[in-house]
């Protein structure tokens, strides 16, 4: 089935050219990943195809029976609704006639329940439950009562994607999925669950990532957008690399021999009189088209710093019994690690287990709440975080560049200027007086990137630096960082990334526990999986997907009171919590009745053991309540 057609589409941003005249077809089935450099337009075309942009010159054309679903960068939600509500608001048959139903139940309105029960069966809307909890469980979404505006950039992309992919899963709709850096804010059991989830055959979907393990596992082509123009590439990512490269070194040689060419006709230009014949009239309509080949652009040349990196001493960083929780939930115990010189340090773990707090530690941005942290004179930390780009006031680039230094040393003991230095981080000398709230998501973090560089840093800190980065800066900053000298810590959940970068990793367990693991990700994955299967029923980790929705009872032939989608998540929240509080109970009583703790201890103790009890009791009476209707 056709999908999509693009025909001859031009876009410009602020005088800018993004693309002229692209073409390309969407067939049912096909799973694109649109590539392009950051500021090329990837972000405006998926605009254009969702209906949120307009483009200056072409034409859009989608096939009547296709829903476009779409995954924004910045992502609305009702602020003032619950994450449930949010939920659903769409204007979707199976969840118009699933919230129809639910508010029968409430009302005991048989009639109405008795009609609305022969719509879910024809729209096969009884999984519903099921499928949105396993969506929901899977991207780590557990609080339906928690308000969209309270919600962190990370809930909020992940709220946005759960939508998406609940408003593909019913029906006989044909969905076209348009994704806007889908794996960003999810840890890499999730994006494993995603890419599966979106291997059906059926599945038709263009998305921008960053993530090339995502991408070769989910995406059959590839569209880049280089010099304005498209090229499409059947394959996977490293097959892409090779005839681009072909394509590249071709175009090279085309540009070389058109050069030559335009030297010559130069020259005949220059000695030929006005008067023109028609031959020779011919001839110079024909040097124009050499010229403008001949001043096309080649290839950009990879970037290639040698950074004049400070003097790193013996002493770099150690941290000895260090511990940190916040109320109930434990980050660090015990923590104890000397670094050594040029050590190369991934972390992966849970959204959630104190990643970013570790850093944070390190960089005595938070305080830990007992243990040592010694840092040596020496050492110069580059903190790339995931806050991005921070200005006071809106500047030009090259003025912000030129605030840190007007030059950069080098490790030969040259300098180069801020502006050949930006050329290096691809940013063109018209690009350099461009203002910085007019840069692209990718554009700023690439100049966050530049500036923490000018402080010629020894230990760099580096949190999830490849979200909003296209392929090409990525590959950039790994020849960089692979001949970096210093020390490296990197949280991401670019398994590719990781792969090429790291010697080995602190996993983060949860609960305080942080192991380190002698490998890359991959390897620490293999080790994962053969010990699942050497020891059924463990994990290295927990699995983010084992609390998979079981499929929901058959439906019984007359209408009965059950409990409603909202009350099912609160009745399973509760199974866990009563035996949390029992333990939490029991613990308490034992140490206020066998311990010696000093007074002030004591008495927070009784304390929560009195908010502990007040609290079981109140869940136990909810429970009471519900299990009713859930067992019936």
């Amino acid at each position: 089935m056709h999908y999509v057609n693009v025909e001859n589409l031009t876009k410009s941003f602020v005088e800018k050219p993004l693309f002229t005249n692209i073409t390309f077809n969407i067939e049912e089935g096909d799973k694109i990943a649109l590539v392009a450099k950051n500021g090329a337009g990837k972000t405006t075309l998926l605009n254009i195809l969702a209906g949120k942009d307009v483009a200056d010159e072409g034409k859009v054309w989608i096939n009547k029976d296709v829903s476009v679903s779409f995954l924004d960068q910045n992502p609305q939600f009702q602020e003032d609704k619950t994450v449930l509500e949010n939920i659903l608001s769409y204007n979707h048959p199976v969840i118009n006639t699933v919230r129809e139903y639910e508010l029968a139940l409430n009302h005991h309105d048989d009639d109405e329940i008795n009609r609305l029960m022969g719509r879910m069966d024809e729209l096969n809307a009884w999984n519903f439950e099921s499928t949105v909890k396993e969506i929901l469980t899977s991207l780590n979404i557990t609080d339906l009562e928690q308000k969209a505006g309270s919600m962190s950039g990370g809930q909020r992309k992940r709220l946005s994607l759960a939508k998406v992919l609940i408003d593909i899963s019913f029906g006989d709709r044909h969905n076209f999925l348009v994704l806007d850096e889908p794996t960003n804010h999810l840890d890499f059991e999730m994006i494993e669950w995603l890419a599966e989830f979106l291997s059906s055959p059926k599945t038709t979907l263009l998305l921008v990532t960053h993530d090339r393990f995502f991408l070769n596992n989910v995406c059959n082509e590839i569209i880049e957008i280089d010099n304005q123009q498209v090229y499409l590439h059947k394959g996977d990512f490293e097959s892409y690399l090779t005839r681009k490269l072909e394509r590249e070194e071709s175009e090279s040689a085309s540009i070389d021999k058109a050069r030559n060419l335009y030297r010559k006709e130069l020259a005949w230009m220059r000695k030929q009189p006005k008067a023109r014949t028609t031959k020779s009239k011919s001839r110079q309509d024909a040097f124009y088209e050499v010229e403008d080949k001949a001043n096309s652009k080649k290839a950009d040349d990879k970037l290639e710093l040698h950074v004049k990196m400070s003097r790193l001493g013996g002493k770099i960083l150690e941290l000895k019994k260090v511990n940190k929780k916040y109320g109930e939930k434990v980050i660090l115990k015990g923590f104890d690690y000397t670094f050594k010189r040029g050590e190369r340090i991934g972390i992966i773990g849970r959204n959630g287990v104190g990643k970013s707090t570790f850093l944070n530690i390190i960089l005595d941005l938070e305080k830990a709440d007992s243990g040592k942290i010694n840092t040596g004179e020496t050492v110069v930390f580059g903190y790339f975080s995931q806050k991005g780009l921070e200005v006071k006031e809106d500047k030009r680039v090259i003025e912000f560049v030129k605030d840190i230094a007007e030059h950069f040393p080098l490790a030969d003991g040259t300098k180069v200027s801020a502006g050949k230095f930006l050329e290096l981080f691809q940013f063109t000398p018209d690009q350099q007086y461009t203002y910085l709230s007019k840069l692209s998501g990718g554009e700023k973090k690439r100049l966050q990137l530049l500036s923490i560089l000018f402080a010629n840093p020894n230990f760099l800190i580096l949190d999830e630096p490849t979200n909003d980065l296209d392929l090409i800066t990525l590959a950039i900053l790994e020849d960089f960082l692979e001949s970096y000298q210093g020390c490296i810590i990197i949280v991401s959940h670019d398994r590719y990334f990781m792969d090429k970068l790291v010697d080995h990793m602190f996993v983060f367990e949860g609960e305080g526990v942080v192991n380190d693991f002698p490998g890359n990700y991959s390897e620490w994955r293999r080790a994962k999986d053969k010990n699942k299967k050497l020891n059924p029923g463990t994990s290295m980790t927990a699995d983010a997907t084992s609390a998979k929705a079981e499929p929901l009872a058959a439906q019984p032939t007359k209408p009965k009171q059950k409990l409603s989608f909202k009350e099912k998540f609160e009745f399973e929240a509760l199974e866990k919590d009563i035996p949390a509080l029992e333990k939490e109970k029991s613990e308490l009583n034992y140490k206020i009745n066998h311990g010696n703790e000093p007074y002030e201890v004591l008495n927070k103790m009784i304390t929560r053991l009195g908010d502990v009890t007040l609290l079981l009791e109140t869940k136990e009476v909810r429970w009471l309540e519900l299990s009713e209707f859930a067992q019936g």
